[in-house]
């Protein structure tokens, strides 16, 4: 999650992302780092079957420099778009 191009990143690891995406973009938890920061666009993930590896992953993605986590998203996503933004989640609420 990121709140602007090349801005903050949040690195975390979720059994739902839709949830979670919608989690950060409602600022459920308006103490959290995402919220603080305003992180509330998608611009990068990784799909995994087994959590623990996810758990691992987030964990070494977090020991990462910050230009290797940049590269990583714009490999990905050259536009730091909301990836989100293009799923049919229900959004009713983001008033």
């Amino acid at each position: 999650m990121s709140n602007k191009p090349n801005g903050v990143l949040y690195i975390g690891v979720t059994d739902n992302l839709d949830e979670r995406v919608k989690e950060h973009k409602l600022k459920v938890f308006p103490q959290s780092f995402s919220a603080k920061y305003n992180c509330d666009k998608l611009v990068y993930f990784e799909n995994f079957e087994n959590g623990a590896k996810a758990v691992k992953r987030e964990k070494q993605m977090k020991k990462w420099k910050r230009e290797w986590k940049v590269k990583l998203i714009e490999d990905f996503n050259p536009n730091w778009i909301d990836i989100s933004l293009n799923w049919k989640l229900n959004y009713n609420n983001l008033r």
